[in-house]
């Protein structure tokens, strides 16, 4: 086997590890999906999550004997608290199903935008979708208006789903979306021209039939931001990476196991809160672990993680940098041995001061909304810290040049992925309508992250930055374009140019450097920095908003016009590696 002869981990420690949890694996056929991972096995022609995984959890439920952990365990710090078996996930996702194709009129291949907080109707309406064919899209609450009004009128989504927080913005641009249908509100009162769903799940029947998808059938649906123009559409299907690679994943990397209790604090956007919200954990039949927290606060998890028995916890670097600002002595974890982090460089220095203080290590997993885990740093594997960790399976991961060709070690280049002559399934199926963006990313027999990195004598891969202008700021992806759209629509603004800088807890804020009108010129500064923040936040997601800002009397640029913002960038990183 090709894969397990380059493997970090070797034949013996795999088998082990198998062997070690294969008593669940055999009742659901496990074996299989790892096959197929390892490319030993072709993709099943039919597969879907709830009725092939998730169901079969249940019925182990049912047959198990003394006391075991629930699916979902949600609390909000307030009092409040719910506890799913699979059992109950599965009553109550059945009946969520009904709501979906009954009152919300949708059918299987329709489309839903769902902007939900980390609440329990956030999986069990991803879990409802699965099981009538409707295909999720989620979206942050950080979410304005306009944001709303694009990913609806992009996706010609027939219902919203979301909370009292966001009617009026959903109101206020439902007109504009012809394709939308169905207003969908979890809250406890009632809205004009709004469905309630919690009311039509309590009267709503729990028969029902899973639907039977083929695997090449589109599940989900994420908007992701990319340099130029306003965010794509990276399509999923029921048999792509988001599922099927997660069966070897979950257990080299996040070495999951029933008895274990994961708390994943990704944000409901995000392709990382489906693999490590939903996919990977219940595969495995791990309890997934919420906090409805409304932001990142150290204390509060701090001690959650000392009240609950939590034993692996996966966050954003940036979450990690603002715990180890705190006395971590002073705390005594109730049942963490395993921790976890992605969607942007960890600093070593923060590694080492976690470990310090906890006496544990961070695995960190590097990947992208396309194509899933590329690279981790396994259990079992010596960490180098600052690395990625290694390519994870199926994935050939080579570093090139400009013109395709593999790079020896040490030397930076594409961090790129080997394909045959098909693209494999592990893949997003495209960016939709956009066949120019898909076809972008393949570089003769490669696939194009779009980043830059270097892999060393021993295989591990090194992040260097983003070959393009993308900034990643706390595991968000932000394009610099929406942002220079924004500030373009200020009066005080001629034009402006949007790249990362460096931060010590976010890795890297949005800084925009800004040229200013007549007017603007005899504005003050600092009131008109605050001015041009506000405006930002008002006008797109308020996670994209510019936290620095500089005045310039002109922005480089080549001989057509095109800002060079590769220059500016470097200004920024350069004056902050020459202080460190």
């Amino acid at each position: 086997i090709q894969w397990l002869m380059r493997s970090p981990w070797g034949i013996q420690t795999l088998c082990r590890l198998f062997h070690q949890h294969h008593r669940a694996f055999a009742t659901l056929n496990f074996s299989d999906y790892e096959a197929i991972n390892r490319c030993e096995k072709e993709v099943p022609e039919y597969f879907n999550f709830a009725s092939d995984v998730l169901d079969k959890w249940s019925q182990i439920e049912k047959e198990r004997t003394g006391p075991s952990n629930p699916a979902l365990w949600w609390i909000n710090g307030k009092g409040s608290e719910v506890k799913w078996s699979f059992e109950e996930l599965g009553f109550l996702s059945r009946k969520a199903a009904n709501v979906l194709s009954g009152p919300c009129d949708l059918q299987r291949g329709d489309r839903i935008v769902v902007i939900l907080p980390r609440i329990p109707e956030w999986w069990l309406l991803n879990v409802a979708c699965m099981r009538t064919g409707i295909i999720f899209i989620p979206g942050t609450t950080q979410l304005t208006a306009k944001d709303i009004c694009y990913r609806l009128l992009t996706s010609k989504a027939k219902c919203v789903v979301t909370t009292d927080a966001l009617v009026p913005a959903v109101d206020s641009v439902a007109s504009k979306c012809p394709s939308l249908k169905t207003k969908l509100i979890v809250s406890e009162s009632s809205k004009t021209k709004w469905l309630n769903f919690s009311d039509l799940l309590k009267s709503a029947s729990d028969a029902h039939d899973c639907v039977k998808t083929r695997s090449q059938d589109p599940m989900t649906i994420y908007f992701t931001s990319g340099t130029t123009g306003a965010p794509k559409m990276a399509e999923h299907t029921y048999g792509t990476s988001l599922i099927l690679i997660t069966f070897l994943l979950n257990r080299y990397w996040m070495n999951l196991t029933p008895s274990d209790v994961l708390w994943n604090m990704s944000d409901t956007a995000w392709a990382k809160a489906a693999i490590g919200g939903v996919f990977s954990p219940w595969s495995q039949g791990t309890c997934v672990f919420i906090h409805a927290l409304p932001q990142f606060d150290p204390r509060t998890i701090l001690n959650t993680l000392c009240k609950y028995p939590v034993t692996t916890l996966c966050s954003p670097p940036t979450g990690y940098r603002m715990l180890v600002q705190r006395d971590l002595s002073s705390y005594t974890f109730k049942a963490l041995k395993y921790c976890l982090t992605g969607g942007e460089p960890l600093n070593p220095e923060v590694m080492a001061q976690w470990k310090r203080q906890t006496g544990l290590d961070i695995y960190e997993g590097y990947g992208q909304t396309e194509i899933g885990i590329i690279c981790a740093n396994m259990k079992g594997m010596k960490i180098k810290p600052g690395s990625l960790g290694k390519a994870t399976p199926p994935y050939d991961v080579q570093i090139l040049d400009e013109n395709g060709s593999i790079l020896p070690p040490g030397k930076e280049g594409d961090i790129a992925i080997k394909i045959n002559t098909k693209r494999p399934f592990t893949f997003f199926s495209c960016y939709l309508d956009d066949p120019v963006k898909t076809a972008s990313t393949i570089r003769g027999n490669f696939y194009i992250t779009g980043d830059r990195g270097s892999k060393d004598e021993d295989g591990y891969i090194w992040f260097m930055g983003r070959s393009d202008d993308v900034i990643i700021s706390s595991g968000y992806r932000i394009g610099p374009f929406e942002i220079e759209n924004a500030l373009i629509e200020h009066p005080a603004v001629v034009e402006s140019a949007v790249v990362s800088s460096p931060d010590p807890v976010r890795g890297e804020v949005v800084k925009a450097f800004v040229v200013l009108s007549p007017s603007g010129k005899l504005q003050d500064p600092k009131n008109l920095t605050c001015d041009l923040q506000d405006h930002v936040k008002k006008v797109t997601a308020p996670y994209k908003y510019p936290r620095k800002i500089e005045f310039v009397e002109q922005l480089p640029k080549t001989i057509t016009g095109k800002i060079r913002r590769n220059e500016l960038r470097k200004k920024e990183w350069g004056q902050h590696l020459r202080a460190t």
